[in-house]
């Protein structure tokens, strides 16, 4: 029987999961609640603007997953919610997608990842 720490064990897992969730959803947001009850103010500004593009995308709520909430910031080198990403890539939180969509730059990067519904 191995004596090896459980929360390694589990931080891996977690980190593995979190890769996975990234590269298996071509455009995913970890926000505060779920598009329909967003719970921050910043979760509801991306959904905002996710809805306004209008095309699907993945969301993982991370009040309901604390250890996706613990570990996603080591992995990605930002420390706040909500992250969206694309294609595999952290594009930013609720002021820079909002940046990005008013340029115009954000619209066309999510439908070349995410087909019509």
């Amino acid at each position: 029987m191995s004596d090896q720490p459980q929360a390694n064990t589990n931080e891996m897992d977690i980190e593995q999961l979190i890769r996975k969730q990234i590269a298996d959803n071509k455009v995913i947001l970890y926000m505060k609640g779920t598009p329909q009850f967003p719970q921050c103010g910043f979760s509801a500004k991306a959904i905002e603007v996710l809805t306004q593009i209008g095309r699907p995308f993945a969301f993982v709520n991370i009040l309901e997953n604390p250890e996706i909430r613990a570990t996603l910031p080591k992995i990605a080198n930002w420390p706040t919610f909500p992250q969206l990403w694309i294609n595999g890539e952290l594009m930013g939180g609720s002021d820079i997608i909002l940046e990005m969509y008013q340029s115009g730059e954000l619209k066309p990067l999510v439908e070349a990842h995410s087909p019509a519904a």
